[in-house]
């Protein structure tokens, strides 16, 4: 977490509480919402009615956990690794949690069921606020844009993301099925499970390794031959290995002390080489063959400066 995210958050949780008290006072967001409420976007402008009945489903939890999840999924399995799919799980779950919650909690009527013009209806049983469909958006996209391995991927993925959520709450305002302050809320509660994600790193990190490793014990792990003692180091490991070959196939190789010394990133010392038995020394000769004094061709009389030879009986 760092300390222009923490600052973030910190700030997002004081819009979110300041909302809340607008709502619970009966202020003038109270009032706006009213206001949109009685002007009846939809009845305004019908001829985008169709259109955003269909568009409005990119909030809904469903369909956009399969969409998203399918994404991640071929993600994880690309990558290797479980993180993609714990995040989205976890995002997921600390949002129906914190939403459902204040939903529950507050209890406000949306506008098809508002009962008195001009009153916040909180606590009067519904589950509108905030906003479930915008906070949903928020954060199904907002993974897939935290998630993504390279700074200009998650530039486009977050404005995206923002493009879609904001499409998403104004949207449900058009048709009337939520409050204007119920779409502000909703915002501000998708941002919040987005900024809280890193402090659950560690804990996915540690539920991934054990994973894992449950995995591999109920495989089985492959018959592995024995091994050096922990307390070797990887230098006196290979040069154990190499003073186990069988007496009499003469000293190490120049190749094989290469090995042993590239190891450990080191020059081999004469004390770590391995001692082999002693074996008989082969004698060979040590002086090169004497070659005969003198010229070894016969002269030839026909050579100017040679002597002819006396005939035989001359």
């Amino acid at each position: 977490m760092t300390r222009t995210r923490l600052w973030l958050f910190w700030s997002s949780l004081a819009v979110y509480a300041a909302i809340v008290a607008g709502v619970v006072t009966t202020s003038w967001l109270v009032h706006l919402d009213w206001q949109l409420m009685l002007f009846r976007p939809y009845k305004q402008w019908p001829e985008f009615h169709a259109f955003l009945d269909y568009f409005v489903v990119l909030g809904q939890r469903a369909p956009t956990a399969v969409a998203v999840l399918a994404w991640l999924g071929w993600r994880a399995w690309r990558q290797h690794t479980l993180r993609p799919l714990f995040m989205l799980a976890g995002s997921l779950l600390l949002l129906n949690v914190t939403v459902g919650a204040a939903k529950i909690g507050m209890g406000r009527l949306g506008p098809h069921y508002a009962t008195q013009i001009g009153s916040n209806e909180m606590w009067a049983g519904g589950d509108i606020f905030p906003s479930g469909h915008t906070a949903n958006a928020v954060v199904t996209w907002g993974v897939v844009a935290y998630l993504a391995t390279t700074p200009r991927a998650r530039r486009t993925a977050s404005v995206v993301c923002a493009m879609v959520a904001l499409g998403v709450g104004g949207t449900t305002v058009y048709l009337g099925t939520h409050w204007l302050s119920d779409v502000l809320l909703g915002w501000v509660a998708g941002l919040l499970v987005l900024l809280a994600l890193p402090w659950f790193e560690p804990g996915v990190a540690r539920a991934e390794a054990w994973l894992l490793h449950l995995r591999d014990r109920l495989r089985g792990s492959p018959a592995a031959g024995p091994s050096a003692p922990a307390s070797l180091s990887p230098l006196a490991t290979r040069v154990s290995i190499v003073s186990q070959r069988p007496t009499g196939t003469g000293a190490p190789s120049t190749r094989e002390m290469a090995r042993v010394s590239s190891g450990s990133g080191t020059a081999a010392r004469p004390d770590t080489w391995p001692h082999l038995a002693p074996r008989p020394h082969t004698t060979r000769h040590e002086r090169p063959p004497v070659t005969p004094a003198g010229h070894r061709r016969p002269p030839q009389s026909d050579r100017p400066g040679g002597r002819p030879q006396a005939r035989a009986g001359g």
